[in-house]
């Protein structure tokens, strides 16, 4: 019989990331702006592992084509983390599963992988869901970008970085895996940092306040809990089958629902709710790709 804890391990890494989305809003409120919050909490867990496993860094020069994993990684989590702090926190969510769909196009791009009819298939029903979510009932198809709000764009992009995280994340898997892993996490933190400069100066983004109690102590046990959440997807997925993974992994949806409709963070439309659905399926038909023996990814 199969040990449950890699499923419980995954289960921990869905339902950290599921109520994310609460001590950020927490953290904004206190008024501290979910890039800063990023850029630090990554900074105190990049200099936990470095002091941790000092010789990564040897690891990470020598691979100098990690740049575009860090990219990658750092986009993800910064717009992930800004959208679920602005936006209605299932909406979000749904968007940012749109990762699948992205997946078979980059993967098509990057990899040479030519989609097969269940991959495109995968993608209408994805990108179907995505303009009932974002589109106003009985408005013309010319209005979907025009109803994009800032937390949607974030999430759309979010998911894109995520996807293209995976597919880099295969493409280097003759890298080291602790120096795949500092990799995402100074992208995370160098990315966050960036575009909270950037966003400084435009005006888009609050500057660094002085610390109080409630963001200090907040994002300190976050950065705990996203190590531990880490460290549990690292040992879960090392452990199951992919298909396996991002099935359990699909909770998140989940513990990101119920949490944010329990505490007035979201709101759910009919359309919201077919939309979703329809985004969630062609992740579990994504998840369930991999299942099948002799199965590739597209």
């Amino acid at each position: 019989m199969q040990s449950p804890l890699p499923f419980a391990a995954l289960l921990f890494n869905a339902f950290v990331w599921g109520l994310a989305w609460w001590p950020f809003q927490r953290m904004h409120q206190a008024g501290l702006h979910p890039l800063w919050a990023t850029a630090s909490m990554y900074a105190v867990v990049l200099v936990a592992l470095l002091a941790w496993r000092p010789g990564i860094l040897a690891q990470v020069r020598a691979h100098p084509q990690l740049w575009l994993l860090a990219l990658a990684s750092g986009l993800n989590n910064v717009a992930f983390n800004w959208a679920v702090t602005i936006g209605d926190v299932v909406r979000v969510i749904l968007l940012f599963y749109l990762m699948p769909a992205w997946a078979v196009l980059l993967a098509w791009r990057i990899l040479g992988e030519r989609p097969t009819p269940s991959a495109l298939l995968r993608l209408a029903l994805a990108f179907a869901g995505v303009v009932l979510v974002l589109l106003p009932e009985g408005a013309p198809a010319t209005r979907l970008l025009q109803n994009l709000s800032l937390a949607d764009g974030l999430a759309l992009l979010g998911g894109f970085m995520f996807a293209l995280t995976n597919v880099t994340l295969r493409r280097l898997h003759a890298v080291p895996g602790p120096a795949r892993m500092v990799t995402m996490f100074g992208g995370c933190m160098l990315m966050a940092l960036v575009v909270a400069c950037i966003g400084l100066q435009v005006g888009v983004v609050e500057p660094f306040p002085a610390p109080n109690s409630t963001w200090v102590v907040t994002g300190l046990l976050l950065a705990g809990v996203l190590m531990l959440g880490n460290w549990a997807l690292q040992f879960g997925a090392a452990r199951l089958a992919a298909g396996t993974t991002a099935l359990v992994m699909l909770s998140e949806v989940m513990f990101a629902s119920v949490s944010s409709a329990l505490l007035g963070a979201s709101t759910l439309s009919t359309r919201t709710v077919l939309g979703g659905a329809l985004i969630l399926l062609a992740s579990l038909l994504a998840a369930l790709q991999f299942r099948r023996p002799g199965a590739t990814a597209h």
